[in-house]
């Protein structure tokens, strides 16, 4: 385990009340009191009152004490229940700086930090709209440089200033310059009613010039802070600020810095590692000053970030679907900036093309995007006053072609075949090491080998997931051996009194009862970890369940719905075991069924299945089960806890069941607090990125505390985001991030299709983590809720996310591109259309009489007919045919064209 981790800090959970939060880390914080204070907390505070928000600064070392909104003043945005903790050195706060700087001409940088060692700043006088200055020099050490901090108002906003001078007889190179944005994202101690009245979580958009942090409240309501630009702040790069002594952990993700220069780390630290942006530095001459400015400002909501950007008159870019640009899907982006486009620059050279459009009645700049090479594509744009922005894209193939790569590499590199195992665990899909190119037969974190838990069991349920969007005959002959042979039996217990509970792992550590060279003794068993043989048989951990429930769903929907596919069982059997398993999650595990499991949704999919099949009683019970659960939810303030302190995964089953039994208030709540944390900014790592920043601990290789890029929180997040769209058509906002975080499951996924953990967002990183991880559990989220949107926006005109848009006088074409190619959803007529079996290849709609032509994929021998359901809200009909029981229209292969016709 990563030197960063402590396993101590990471187990100091407890439950109160139902509710998980995290105990003091008292021998930390005990240590800590027996160093000086230095930041002269004892010495008072300024008080300055701007438009939206009032500041307080300390008086000795100028640094912020409060920021707080001016119409909720119990609310900080700094974390300052924690200032006369972390009033020492080496504890970085809002107002602080680091640099790093040489001679020019020299090899060497020299790093300086105002918190390293504090002393009492030196006030300079504040006139005007200065609200408090000093000079900051010695808190720098020895600096040859001379720096000074202002606090200004502009215009009602709050403006940090840093004017740096060389005043020494030769020049200086900074090769580094970092901002700490020190804001609460801290939890520890917190539960969850005192962590959203409290905390924050901030990300970024490294888009240079046109880059800014938003700040959003937990509970998605309320303003967006946002920090911008003001002078010379290009914002470069996005630094974890690890010397910082704040114990990191699950309650706290750490502190990070603005990085207007990043040379110096560039040729250091991150030596290798290619950035999202081009690393700059600057000269410094003899007796030149220069000046460094960002601005705090406020945007009224999370969904009006954008506009204030524009009012801010900063450069915004709404790329439509969005930055993951598969190659045989072209993308749309629009730029709004008063000035005009001077030159627009692709790195690497080639990766895209750019073809400029029309402008938009309220002059947007439109351009397409064609992804040509897959990997990481830098769009840089340069204005005619010299700003520049730039947009961060990843290419991908086409989707189909990622799940068809995926579905293949799991199936053969990650296919286990051993029937020697001791553990049992052969035949399966099991974690893969990309790095090493080896199966994960054995670890330390026995979840890992163990084929359960989240990261042992991902790999098999991506490859079980995949054959919902793409049923594979070959695939699918494994996948019915693992699932009769090892899951149903041994992951799940199919006979006495544990009937249908699900172990938490196969693998385990009983070095004593296995025979001598089981375990390599190169790898470290003593760890908490290392589960014994009792712990790995565990069946009362809830979040094991959701995977096998799913396992026995699509093996349901591939009996019933192809021809020759599975025929080892009856349909029922598939379908009855699923739900057995959702009813045996409450039943056996509790304790932690009392929360909202990751992949939950599935036990609503389950439901509705049952419905249609006319299982009337058993489907009862169901939800029976699941009310209760509601209930409870519906109890709480925020109905979204976990077996951790805060957590981004009880939001998908939470928000579906409150939807589904009419606690809309409720489901309202949930979807607030994931727009919350998933946003949409010009940058495929973070657009639609569900926030999770602690499995690289427990699902990863390389393991830190650190922002997962596209962890599966995001696909399993857009499942809840685009439900909610498909009840407000017109929220082009939910369609952005719901749809970005769909995407989200594939934009990790390598050329030769092995699916990651995640990526890492550290600029020393900057790249997938090494192994399999959980990342089917985000997979599962693609599979069962991607599909194609078509949008008439009032500014951008048509628009096909996932699809390629042609637009005629009379009618709009658009060619479907899902991996499935099995759902389309048209806004304009509120027309969601999914098909149980066979492909939509192309949607036809002719807005004047309303009519929708589907043009149908081409049949093979397990899918004679297509089953297509159409949404009763729709109004749509098919003339001539007739439903199923389920209510779905069968159209026989014989036919490749139909029209629909709205009543």
């Amino acid at each position: 385990m990563h030197k960063l981790i402590k396993t101590a800090i990471l187990l100091s959970i407890g439950f109160v009340g139902g509710t998980t939060i995290v105990h003091a880390q008292n021998p930390f914080w005990e240590a800590i009191k027996k160093q000086p204070a230095t930041l002269g907390v004892d010495q008072g505070v300024d008080n300055f009152s701007l438009t939206n928000l009032n500041l307080g600064i300390l008086k000795s070392s100028q640094t912020v004490a409060s920021l707080k909104l001016k119409d909720d003043n119990k609310f900080d945005y700094t974390p300052d229940e924690l200032l006369t903790k972390r009033d020492r050195d080496k504890f970085f706060h809002l107002g602080d700086i680091n640099l790093s700087i040489r001679p020019v001409g020299t090899d060497g940088w020299t790093a300086f930090s105002s918190a390293k060692s504090r002393q009492q700043v030196k006030p300079l006088g504040a006139t005007g709209k200065v609200l408090a200055a000093a000079d900051i020099s010695a808190s720098l050490g020895d600096i040859p440089l001379q720096v000074v901090r202002n606090w200004e108002n502009i215009n009602g906003d709050l403006c940090l200033r840093f004017t740096i001078t060389n005043n020494t007889a030769q020049d200086y190179e900074i090769g580094a310059l970092g901002i700490p944005m020190i804001f609460n994202n801290n939890m520890d101690w917190k539960n969850l009613d005192t962590a959203h009245a409290d905390n924050v979580f901030f990300d970024p958009y490294i888009g240079k010039d046109a880059g800014y942090i938003q700040i959003n409240r937990l509970h998605g309501n309320g303003p967006s802070l946002l920090v911008i630009p003001q002078e010379n702040a290009s914002f470069e790069a996005y630094n974890p600020l690890n010397s910082d002594p704040t114990p990191r952990s699950i309650t706290f993700e750490g502190f990070h810095e603005w990085l207007i220069h990043s040379k110096a780390l560039a040729e250091t630290e991150w030596k290798g590692v290619e950035q999202w942006n081009t690393p700059t530095s600057t000269v410094l001459r003899k007796g030149q000053s220069t000046t460094y400015a960002v601005r705090f400002t406020l945007a009224p909501s999370i969904r009006q970030i954008e506009e204030t950007l524009v009012q801010q008159q900063r450069p915004v870019a709404i790329g439509a679907p969005g930055y993951v640009v598969p190659t045989n899907n072209p993308a749309k982006l629009f730029i709004q900036y008063a000035k005009k486009i001077k030159s627009i620059d692709v790195f690497p050279t080639g990766a895209l093309t750019v073809e400029k459009l029309d402008q938009t009645k309220n002059k947007w700049q439109a351009y397409q995007v064609k992804g040509n090479q897959w990997g990481r594509a830098r769009l840089t744009i340069t204005y005619v006053d010299g700003l520049v922005q730039t947009i961060q894209y990843k290419v991908i193939k086409p989707e189909q072609e990622v799940v068809n790569d995926l579905g293949q590499f799991l199936t053969t590199t990650q296919w286990y075949e051993n029937p020697n195992d001791l553990f049992g665990r052969s035949p399966s899909v099991i974690s893969y090491d990309y790095e090493t190119k080896k199966l994960i037969t054995e670890e330390q974190r026995a979840w890992y080998a163990g084929l359960s838990d989240e990261a042992g069991a991902a790999s098999w349920l991506a490859a079980i997931m995949k054959q919902v969007v793409q049923p594979n005959p070959q695939e699918i002959q494994k996948l019915k051996r693992f699932v009769n042979e090892t899951m149903y039996g041994r992951i799940q217990h199919k006979e006495g009194k544990d009937q249908y509970g699900v172990v938490k792992s196969l693998f385990y550590y009983e070095p004593d009862s296995m025979p001598k060279g089981t375990y390599s003794e190169s790898i470290n068993y003593k760890t908490w970890s290392a589960w014994p043989k009792k712990e790995a048989d565990n069946i009362g951990r809830s979040y094991n369940y959701p995977h096998v429930a799913a396992a026995h769903w699509v093996m349901y929907r591939l009996a019933r719905n192809y021809q020759g596919l599975v025929t080892e069982e009856a349909w029922q059997t598939y379908l009855d075991r699923a739900c057995q398993t959702a009813i045996a999650m409450v039943e056996k595990a509790p304790y932690y069924a009392q929360f909202g499991q990751m992949e939950g949704s599935i036990f609503l999919l389950i439901l509705l299945d049952m419905k249609k099949e006319g299982l009337t009683n058993e489907a009862a019970k169901l939800e029976e089960v699941m009310k209760k659960r509601a209930l409870h939810w519906k109890s709480l303030n925020y109905p979204f806890g976990s077996e951790m302190p805060w957590d981004s995964t009880g939001q998908e089953e939470v928000y579906v069941w409150s939807r589904y039994f009419g606690f809309d208030d409720k489901a309202t709540v949930t979807l607030n607090a994931i727009l919350a944390y998933m946003p949409t900014v010009p940058h495929w790592g973070y657009n639609g990125s569900a926030r999770r920043y602690w499995d690289f601990v427990y699902g990863g290789k390389l393991s830190r505390i650190e922002r997962q890029l596209h962890h599966y929180g995001s696909a399993l997040n857009a499942i809840p985001v685009l439900t909610e769209y498909r009840q407000q058509p017109q929220d082009f906002y939910l369609l952005r991030v719901g749809h970005a975080g769909t995407l989200g499951a594939l934009a990790n996924v390598t050329e030769d299709g092995f699916g990651p953990a995640a990526f890492h967002s550290y600029p020393s990183t900057l790249a997938n983590d090494g192994i399999s991880g959980d990342y089917g559990t985000g997979f599962y989220g693609y599979a069962v809720n991607a599909g194609t949107y078509i949008f008439n926006h009032p500014e951008f005109g048509w628009l096909a996310f996932s699809g390629n848009l042609k637009q005629s006088k009379e009618k709009i074409d658009i060619a479907v591109t899902t991996a499935s190619r099995g759902r389309v959803f048209l806004a304009a007529e509120n027309l969601w259309l999914t098909a149980d079996a066979g492909e939509i290849a192309n949607l036809s709609y002719h807005p004047k009489n309303k009519t929708v032509e589907l043009q149908l994929g081409t049949p093979d021998k397990a899918t004679p007919s297509v089953l297509l359901h159409i949404n009763p809200e729709s109004k749509y009909t098919i003339d001539g045919l007739a439903k199923d029981p389920q209510g779905r229209y069968v159209i026989p292969a014989s036919t490749t064209k139909v029209t629909l016709r709205k009543i």
